[in-house]
């Protein structure tokens, strides 16, 4: 089935599941390491790319007629710059305490991989509300990646969800460090793939 011809709600399963940013595609994987021994920072840098994601594939489904194909790469820059510059701004200001933390990721997030490629692929060929669908589901995915990798390293290296303490005891240290980060992304996306291939016969939950 050609990304054409999916439904709406098709594209938003594709982006969480059939085509995971970190889980499927394994792009973005430095964020995933070193953003996620907290929760906090880890959906917040998930929201980020969520925003960002859905707000590009409708800006850039918005002008495709009006771009011209040789210089279709920097004005996708531009417009990824612009929404990144503009959650950037609002999260020094409003949430001082994490950008302290993640806000060099969130700069970062004009060179992510995955936010071109969707402008490129999908949002320059498509009608506005499937390109914002398939942004929006591709945002999701990263999002639903950053929470469940967060949840085990924060609650296995430091017996904590978002600061409150849940386990007595020692816990394993190595979770929080890059090499936990390391690990926690490789389990999962193997139990991701495992989940994949068992249920869905290796076509991703949206069964294309």
């Amino acid at each position: 089935m050609s990304l054409q011809k999916k439904s709406n709600w098709e594209l938003i399963k594709n982006g969480m599941f059939g085509e995971n940013t970190i889980f499927r595609m394994a792009i973005s994987l430095c964020p995933s390491i070193a953003v996620t021994n907290g929760m906090k920072n880890g959906v917040a840098l998930g929201i980020s790319v969520v925003f960002v994601q859905t707000m590009v594939n409708f800006t850039v489904s918005l002008m495709r007629k009006f771009i011209h194909p040789k210089i279709r790469i920097p004005i996708f820059m531009l417009v990824i710059a612009g929404y990144v510059t503009v959650i950037d701004l609002l999260m020094a200001t409003y949430a001082r305490a994490i950008y302290k933390e993640i806000g060099l990721y969130i700069q970062i997030i004009v060179a992510f991989a995955s936010i071109f490629a969707r402008a490129e692929v999908f949002a320059s060929k498509n009608k506005i509300f499937p390109s914002i669908c398939d942004g929006f589901g591709m945002g999701l995915g990263f999002l639903l990646a950053m929470v469940v990798i967060s949840f085990f390293r924060e609650l296995l290296g430091k017996g904590e969800l978002f600061g409150v303490s849940l386990i007595a005891g020692n816990p394993l240290l190595i979770m929080i460090l890059p090499a936990g980060g390391f690990l926690a992304v490789g389990l999962l996306m193997g139990f991701f793939n495992w989940v994949d291939m068992r249920f869905f016969g290796g076509k991703g939950a949206s069964g294309v």
